[in-house]
């Protein structure tokens, strides 16, 4: 007996992809591709970071969870972004990462409070 596993392989997604190429075709349901940008990307940060202050319900489980130590660690990548990209955005993409770093900060802040996790 041979020591090699045989594998099955189902390679008939590939002639689907290539069928929709040729046709067009485009299942019901299917996205098209969005461009990606800095400002979807920082936008995408902010969502989640919404998200783990409870502030949004959260599209998976339907449910408003408060995690700030999540929250913090999204406010500090996006600092993080802002104090990397420095002088390489746009006026727009800069103003952009500014109002949403104070709006998160002061979001975080109430729900600290709140919580009880700040000290006075």
């Amino acid at each position: 007996m041979s020591d090699e596993i045989k594998k099955h392989v189902d390679e008939s997604w590939k002639e689907s992809v290539e069928k929709e190429k040729r046709t067009g075709d485009v299942k019901p349901g299917a996205q098209a591709p969005v461009e990606i940008s800095f400002g979807l990307f920082i936008t995408g940060l902010m969502m989640e970071a919404v998200m783990a202050l409870g502030d949004m319900e959260n599209p998976v489980t339907h449910k408003k969870d408060t995690n700030l130590q999540h929250a913090k660690i999204l406010i500090d990548t996006l600092e993080m972004l802002k104090d990397k990209t420095k002088n390489n955005l746009s006026k727009d993409e800069d103003e952009a990462m500014s109002s949403i770093l104070y709006d998160l900060r002061m979001r975080f802040v109430a729900k600290a409070k709140g919580a009880g996790d700040i000290k006075k």
